[in-house]
């Protein structure tokens, strides 16, 4: 009897980078030559101080940059290498900084997430449909904050209103959630309800990029850790290896010292 060959099938990533480099403004190179490939219900960190240039890889995400064409070059979204970048929104959600500052508004929380299915800060209240509403009330209650959504996003902590954010992005169900700077301006309080929400929502199956200079924020789901500097990819690989003395020392350029707990890591003066 012949043996059948077997058929190997490989998932296609959900973001695809090789080669990929950046300029802006007048000839100033943000990113460097980048490649990584980043799957479905995959959780990954992207750690680097100030000035890495991770900003600047969030903005080539959602298309606001565009790497200089090369031969060897690559840009995939699910295998694909052009998207319509209204599209692209409803498979990549984002919450950043510059955007909880553009949706402070006198909109409450409720409007904030039902703003999601059209893309914009605000709503066309007349073209709400009950399922979206009936959407909004769900991603709300998973977010724990049925309590606050009639209130303004000018009246919100830091911390609620990012909840809110985070409901906007989900409301749609994208494919991964993409986060920079997470935590920049919670309290201890605040900072401890957050990760505990990114647990939930990585225990969902929605996959997590986050973009940080912070390894507080590396929550225990995070396996796999992406240090970038000076707009390189310094060194990747499973947390555990990455996360170590030496490696942060070098990073950051200054002495540091490791210390895990709960599946949780910080770092400490050396």
């Amino acid at each position: 009897m012949k043996a059948q060959a077997k058929t190997k099938t490989t998932a296609c990533p959900l973001l695809e980078f090789k080669n990929i480099t950046v300029f802006k403004g007048e000839g100033r190179k943000v990113l460097n030559s980048l490649s990584l490939k980043i799957y479905e219900k995959e959780c990954v960190a992207v750690l680097g101080p100030n000035g890495a240039g991770k900003s600047s890889l969030i903005k080539t995400i959602t298309r606001e940059y565009y790497p200089v064409p090369q031969k060897n070059g690559a840009f995939r979204i699910l295998g694909q290498d052009r998207w319509n970048v209204f599209d692209l929104r409803f498979l990549l959600g984002i919450v950043s900084n510059d955007l909880q500052y553009a949706c402070t508004r006198d909109i409450t929380g409720l409007e904030m997430v039902l703003s999601g299915f059209f893309s914009t800060i605000g709503l066309f209240k007349e073209r709400l449909t009950p399922a979206m509403k009936q959407k909004a009330r769900k991603v709300i209650d998973f977010l724990e904050v049925a309590s606050l959504q009639n209130r303004k996003m000018n009246e919100m902590s830091s911390g609620e209103a990012r909840r809110f954010l985070i409901g906007r992005a989900l409301v749609h169900e994208p494919r991964a959630l993409i986060l920079d700077e997470p935590t920049n301006s919670l309290d201890l309080h605040a900072f401890y309800k957050f990760t505990d929400l990114l647990r939930k929502i990585a225990k969902s199956g929605t996959s997590i990029i986050l973009v940080t200079q912070n390894i507080s924020d590396i929550i225990p789901e995070i396996k796999r850790v992406i240090l970038m500097k000076e707009g390189k990819f310094y060194k990747e690989g499973p947390k555990e290896a990455i996360l170590t003395d030496l490696n942060m020392t070098r990073l950051f350029s200054s002495p540091v010292e490791i210390k895990k707990k709960d599946g949780y890591y910080y770092a400490l003066r050396a």
